[in-house]
């Protein structure tokens, strides 16, 4: 069976969209359309009802989702075993938001690594959706996430708080009510906390969804911003940043969510020793 065909369903399912599907696929919405029509072809069934809203599966369609995601999950593992070099036993499938990997995983990796010379580890940065949609598929052992989606089979974690401070270039600065305020958008949850704290606030100066970004900016072109406190700590020392008096602060708790079953020595130890790290870390601050 054709993979391209299989993944082009597998987005499909996830956007509701040929349209959408083929942005994310980064191919022409014709490209979808003949994929989706040549796996029908081969399965023998329609698998999307067509609307102008949008695509929905078919009964068919339904039973084919979990078999699309076994077979993705089947060639990934058959190409990381075949590519592991001699040495190697085992490879490990992680994935991470890309503000934790500096928090949390970067260090862990180079323990375990150091700890388990014989396992390969693969290591992915997405977003809460895509990560999401790679371990439903079996693609990744864990992901480490802020807040991950609740689904049947699958266990959610907590590892460890994250403080968000609001601080400023100038000492004078008094937060989000001011034109060079920026936005981050860390998440739903932050965003509802956000509102009740300043319920006067009205629209950013800048808006990102990227904390990395937006603390560049501030660092550059002055302003302020919610941040992690670990980030800028070393700025607050060096007097380049300054915390703004009595604003409040917002705890982001960081989750590691794995599959129930299929789990394997090598997946268990990986969260033994995560478990371990963000704790030493945690009792550290």
């Amino acid at each position: 069976m054709d993979m391209d065909q299989v993944r082009t369903f597998r987005e499909v399912v996830e956007v509701g969209s040929f349209v959408r599907a083929a942005e994310s696929l980064n191919v022409t919405q014709s490209t979808v359309s003949a994929r989706i029509k040549e796996l029908e072809v081969r399965l023998g069934q329609s698998l999307f009802v067509r609307r102008k809203s949008g695509v929905t599966l078919t009964a068919a369609g339904k039973r084919f989702q979990p078999h699309a995601a076994t077979l993705l999950r089947v060639v990934q593992q058959a190409r990381q075993d075949i590519a592991l070099p001699a040495e190697m036993q085992a490879v490990l499938n992680i994935g991470g938001q890309f503000s934790l990997w500096d928090r949390i995983l970067l260090q862990w990796v180079g323990r375990f690594r150091t700890a388990r010379p014989e396992v390969a580890v693969r290591a992915e940065v997405g977003t809460p959706e895509s990560l999401m949609r790679h371990l439903a598929d079996g693609l990744l052992d864990f992901v480490v996430m802020y807040a991950p989606e609740a689904r049947p089979g699958f266990q959610i974690e907590k590892l460890i708080d994250e403080t968000l401070v609001l601080v400023a270039t100038k000492a004078e600065h008094t937060g989000s009510n001011e034109s060079d305020y920026v936005f981050v958008d860390w998440g739903q949850d932050f965003g509802a906390w956000h509102s009740d704290q300043f319920p006067g606030y009205t629209a950013p100066g800048l808006h990102v969804s990227l904390g990395a970004l937006g603390l560049r900016h501030i660092l550059t072109h002055g302003g302020a911003g919610y941040f992690p406190a670990r980030i800028v700590a070393k700025d607050i020392a060096a007097g380049t940043l300054f915390p703004v008096r009595a604003a409040p602060q917002f705890v982001r708790p960081a989750h590691v969510i794995y599959p129930v079953e299929g789990e394997s020595d090598v997946r268990r130890a990986a969260l033994e020793s995560l478990r371990a790290a963000t704790a030493v870390d945690a009792a550290a601050l």
